[in-house]
């Protein structure tokens, strides 16, 4: 079934039952169709008291959204404004994958205040995950190492650090592509990465 066929059959107030009702199917297909319009992001979810779960099936729900500029401002105080809105809907994307894009944009202002959400990265397996499938490994962990020199972050996993560092026959590469630190030249030299900052770009973190 299509998902725009589906969010018409269910639309409205819901519970698990109701949805099995609906469109005539047991338990386990009913909670696949719920899962499909979460992902999607037309569902709100509630518990009732006697920790029964309501759902809100809307195609307004969708509408709302959430942008990778929008977590960062939330955690930065650096803010960033685009030109180019990319709203991602149904889950909220992690700060894990707020920093790989952050990384990607390649945009001096992104990265720099995407250096906050340092401050809260807890899966480095996550993180390594989606740093090694972008090939931006190293970019990451120089990164870290300069968030580290302006803000209390949370400790980078040995294997993480193990695995991201060059080796001897490694080219340097760029963040950002013409841009190298005056200032951090230690961090550059471990990662083989140019970074695009010097210590007077980092003032607004003081």
């Amino acid at each position: 079934m299509k998902v725009d066929v589906l969010l018409k059959k269910v639309e409205g107030i819901q519970t698990i039952n109701s949805v099995m009702s609906l469109l005539n199917i047991n338990k386990k297909k009913a909670i696949y169709h719920i899962y499909r319009l979460r992902k999607q992001g037309y569902i709100k979810t509630k518990r009732t008291k006697e920790g029964i779960r309501i759902y809100n099936i809307s195609p307004e729900n969708r509408i709302r959204g959430v942008t990778y500029q929008e977590i960062i401002n939330k955690c930065s105080p650096i803010k960033i404004s685009s030109k180019s809105i990319y709203k991602i809907y149904g889950k909220t994307p992690s700060l894990e994958e707020t920093l790989i894009y952050a990384v990607k944009t390649k945009s001096p202002r992104t990265i720099l205040a995407a250096l906050s959400l340092f401050r809260r990265i807890e899966n480095w397996s996550e993180l390594y995950k989606l740093a090694k499938k972008n090939h931006i490994e190293r970019q990451v962990g120089a990164l870290y190492d300069l968030a580290r020199k302006i803000m209390k972050a949370r400790k980078m996993t040995k294997r993480f650090r193990n695995n991201a560092l060059p080796k001897k026959q490694y080219k340097f590469e760029y963040t950002v592509k013409g841009l190298k630190s005056r200032d951090f030249t230690d961090i550059q030299d471990t990662w083989r990465i140019f970074l695009p900052f010097n210590k007077k770009d980092l003032e607004d973190y003081k």
